[in-house]
């Protein structure tokens, strides 16, 4: 084991020279980028920033500003990027040129297909033009009824745990808002349940989906040597590496990779022969799903704009992955409601409120207010919601980089000036063809040039006026899907600063991206934060982890930034290691509320 250890180790060493000499000669060079010294002749320093790497992530911003050099493997000169009119040339004015990484493409399309995260160029645009109006907001109300039982059965496993007496129980809700959010996309994306919130039920594509991030980050180091080996071996000799190299996570990333595209391939021809059975009429809700309105919109487009049954099955298990990351976000939202009792409190009474107006509006007369569903335009018009869920994304975003590499020789303007090695300020960086780019999406939503200098504090009235009311209500403070004007928002709205703002596509925070590879489905995330919130937050009330050892150590919760913000405990409760947010729950009173 040790000798396959050593040559696995020479392996990754040799082709990481090979991908790094290969690189066409540049007139450029990042000579003059300041930035941290290489700590590992092998790794560089790049990979601090997905081992824990908050503290590191923000030591490097403060330090070095917008845009820092970073080294990779085997020294290869990198750049942070965080400032704002570079990233708006990144993935809006020049996306042509800084374009999603071919080791992110192809290790997207060997695991999940032929899906938006695996495409390119025309490609790319031709799936996009196809989903845009999938999500649209029509169908987003259409969606939120067929779910809501979903939000229902959260509640009621929730509401079994807590004792008969009214007491508290501490509950990992990060277990049921997993299953919950992947039932939630199951449903409403491909029309089909995976029974997730029965505890007794399995399910191999939910655990594959839930499963294929931590084998990813497992073997994440092999990531740089995927275009080369997928360029010059065939499959058979591929998998004959998988299976020499010293490496289980990645035998495991294969086998998750054939359960994820089985799968796939067995729903999208079950929902096939159900459109072409006549099963999609209107008189039931087959229909309100999103995989089968893209299946008809796909035969009813035009020969040349229709997608391949390939790239329609790479859409289910992109979808879901997707649909996946709502996870984190909720879970934060419900540990940063359980650490600010008065917002928690604030937001339970405009709930309560909502739901008694609609009820009485509508005649609902025959249930408790707790159970009235809001539809979705009322859910959107809550201020204090929306607040805090924009809040909670901005200052802990789910993912904290993303990548891009520079095609050609080119000059980066910068908003805001950075020191070179030299000392002196500059506005423009050289930055040479095949340059990674890493889009600091924690440093832009954090930056305080344009959120203020209480950037890196929650506070969710930022969002809202004196008196209560979402700042730019009524007003498009949100980019609508390839919209890619940086004109939007107006001066005072939140991330609009001295006529300075980042090109997200959510609320000027690059949490969802921004151009042509923006989340296509962030209106859809966010439904389903608001209905999830909207039907635990009146019932229950949250609390942190009351639990403390023989030696009166309180448990508590942490939030490992390991590329996505993963929750575990420390010791001596946890193991460092264990995704979990254990909270203390309790049926909520009327001291609950304001």
């Amino acid at each position: 084991m040790v000798l396959l250890t050593c040559l696995g180790t020479l392996l990754v060493a040799a082709i990481s020279w090979r991908v790094i000499a290969g690189r066409t000669p540049s007139q450029y060079s990042l000579k003059s980028v300041a930035g941290p010294k290489k700590e590992h002749w092998l790794t560089g320093n790049l990979h601090r920033l997905f081992k824990d790497g908050w503290n590191y992530h923000f030591d490097l911003l403060q330090k070095y500003g917008g845009l820092v050099k970073v080294h990779g493997m085997l020294g290869d000169e990198q750049l942070l990027v965080s400032d704002p009119r570079a990233l708006h040339h990144i993935v809006v004015k020049e996306q042509e040129i800084y374009r999603e990484t071919d080791m992110f493409v192809m290790t997207n399309r060997l695991i999940f297909g032929e899906g938006l995260i695996s495409t390119l160029d025309e490609q790319h645009r031709k799936q996009r033009k196809m989903l845009n109006p999938v999500f649209s907001p029509a169908n987003m109300r259409n969606l939120l009824p067929g779910v809501q039982p979903i939000a229902d059965a959260i509640l009621e496993q929730l509401c079994a745990e807590l004792p008969a007496d009214g007491g508290v129980k501490e509950i990992d809700i990060h277990g049921w808002i997993s299953k919950g959010t992947l039932e939630y996309v199951a449903r409403a994306v491909l029309g089909i349940s995976l029974d997730n919130l029965n505890a007794t039920s399995e399910n191999a594509h939910a655990d594959a989906i839930r499963a294929v991030n931590t084998a990813a980050l497992s073997v994440i180091f092999l990531r740089p040597f995927v275009p080369m080996v997928v360029r010059n071996f065939p499959r058979y000799w591929r998998n004959k590496m998988v299976d020499w190299l010293p490496f289980p996570g990645l035998r495991k990333l294969r086998d998750i990779a054939l359960v994820l595209d089985r799968s796939a391939r067995q729903i999208y021809q079950e929902k096939k022969a159900g459109l072409e059975q006549g099963l999609d009429d209107h008189s039931n809700d087959t229909r309100r799903n999103l995989m089968t309105i893209m299946i008809n919109a796909n035969i009813t487009t035009s020969s040349k704009e229709r997608l391949s049954e390939d790239e329609l099955i790479g859409q289910i298990n992109t979808m879901l992955l997707g649909g996946s990351t709502t996870t984190p976000a909720l879970a934060r939202i419900f540990h940063v409601l359980s650490c600010e009792p008065d917002a928690q409190s604030r937001l339970r009474t405009e709930l309560r409120k909502a739901k008694c107006d609609y009820a009485a509006a509508h005649g609902i007369d025959d249930v408790d207010w707790q159970r009235v569903n809001l539809p979705y335009d009322a859910l959107n018009a809550l201020p204090y919601l929306d607040a805090i869920v924009r809040e909670t994304l901005r200052v802990y975003p789910p993912t904290n980089i993303m990548n891009r590499t520079c095609t050609r020789d080119i000059v980066l303007p910068l908003q805001f000036p950075v020191r070179s090695t030299s000392g002196e300020e500059t506005t423009l960086v050289h930055v040479p063809a095949g340059t990674n780019i890493l889009v600091s999406i924690l440093g832009s939503n954090h930056n305080k040039e344009v959120w203020g200098e209480d950037a890196s504090i929650w506070r969710p009235e930022r969002w809202l006026t004196a008196s209560g009311e979402r700042i730019g209500f009524g007003k498009d403070v949100d980019m609508d899907l390839g919209d890619e004007t940086l004109d939007k928002m107006v001066e005072g709205t939140p991330g609009c600063r001295n006529g300075v703002k980042y090109p997200g596509v959510y609320g000027a925070m690059m949490t969802f991206l921004g151009g042509g590879r923006a989340c296509i489905g962030f209106k859809f995330a966010e439904m389903e934060i608001k209905q999830v919130l909207s039907t635990i937050v009146p019932t229950l009330h949250f609390a942190p982890p009351s639990a403390v050892d023989a030696n009166g150590v309180r448990k508590e919760i942490y939030w490992r930034m390991d590329g996505p913000q993963v929750p575990v405990v420390r010791p001596p409760h946890g193991d460092f290691k264990t995704t979990q947010v254990p909270l203390d729950i309790r049926l909520a009173t009327e001291t609950d509320f304001l």
